[in-house]
This record gives structure tokens, C-alpha cells and sequence, in this order.
């Protein structure tokens, strides 16, 4: 694997203009479980962001989601990628930036996607599945959101 992406973040200088801040490829990979591999390229610890807050985003301790706050992260599949099924407190937009890759909702319950299509997950069980032979990079924001409650019952988030 090998999961590079540049990270360009912009910001102001001492009189209010604007400049670019950090221009790098972005060093915090990490390897979750066999066949993936991620970068938190930005997050923020409240929503809406505090724009003034001159912290790496990238830098903070952030599980898949963060309460009350955003992740903008970049994944990795490979092919034969283990499962995590798993549900978020969070509204997520995914973009299929390359490859193929089915997302799994209930079991029996897929839908194929490739590159150039977009995803809105809305606080759903899901899983990832890569039957290919081509790597498949997604890109996700994921935005805080009330836990869901169907029929009085809350389905907590869990994986």
C-alpha cells in the first residue's frame, strides 16, 4: 500500500491575507486493519468551525467521528480489505475517487460503486466490500449528527 495525498491548507497572515499555510503530503497514515489505510487531512472540534483556531487539524486524536465537530479524511481499500461493520454519529459525504468498491447496508443489501460517484451516508450500518484488483480511494467528510431514533429506539453507533 502506499496511500499518498498532498494536503494544501490555507489560512491568513499577520495582516489578514490570504496564504498557504501547510503544502505537504500528508504524513499521518495509518493501517487500521489489513487492506486499509487512511489520512485525516483535516478536523475541527466544533461545527460550525472556528476558522481563527491556527491548529493542524490534521493533528488531533480523532476516532471515525467527532461529536459536535467534522473529519475530512482520505481512505485506502485494497482488495480483500477485512470487514468493519459499523454505524457513525455523523452525516458522511464519500466521493469514489478511484477504483470499484461495494458498500454493504444490510446484509444482502449492496449497491456497486466506481469512480466519480458520490455517497450520503445518513447514520446507516455499513461495510465495506472490495472484491477487485485495483486499490479503491474514497474521500469522506463526516459532519456531527444526532443519533438516529427509529420508533423510539436509538441506534447507537457501534465498530
Amino acid at each position: 500500500m502506499g496511500l499518498q495525498i498532498r494536503r494544501v491548507v490555507t489560512g491568513h497572515d499577520d495582516n489578514g491575507r490570504a496564504v498557504v499555510v501547510i503544502d505537504e503530503v500528508a504524513k499521518n497514515i495509518v493501517r487500521k486493519r489489513p487492506g486499509y489505510e487512511s489520512a485525516v487531512i483535516w478536523s475541527t472540534e466544533s461545527f460550525p468551525a472556528d476558522n481563527t483556531d491556527s491548529s493542524d487539524g490534521a493533528t488531533r486524536n480523532v476516532a471515525t467521528s467527532v461529536p459536535n465537530g467534522t473529519v475530512f479524511r482520505v481512505v485506502c481499500y485494497e482488495p480483500g480489505v477485512t470487514p468493519r461493520v459499523h454505524r457513525t454519529d455523523s452525516l458522511d459525504y464519500a466521493i469514489i475517487i478511484s477504483g470499484e468498491i461495494d458498500m454493504e447496508l444490510e446484509p444482502g443489501a449492496e449497491v456497486h460503486l466506481k469512480a466519480g460517484d458520490v455517497v450520503v451516508q445518513r447514520g446507516t450500518v455499513h461495510n465495506w466490500i472490495h472484491r477487485g484488483s485495483e486499490p479503491c480511494v474514497i474521500a469522506y467528510v463526516l459532519t456531527s449528527a444526532i443519533p438516529l431514533s427509529v420508533a423510539g429506539k436509538t441506534l447507537s453507533s457501534f465498530g
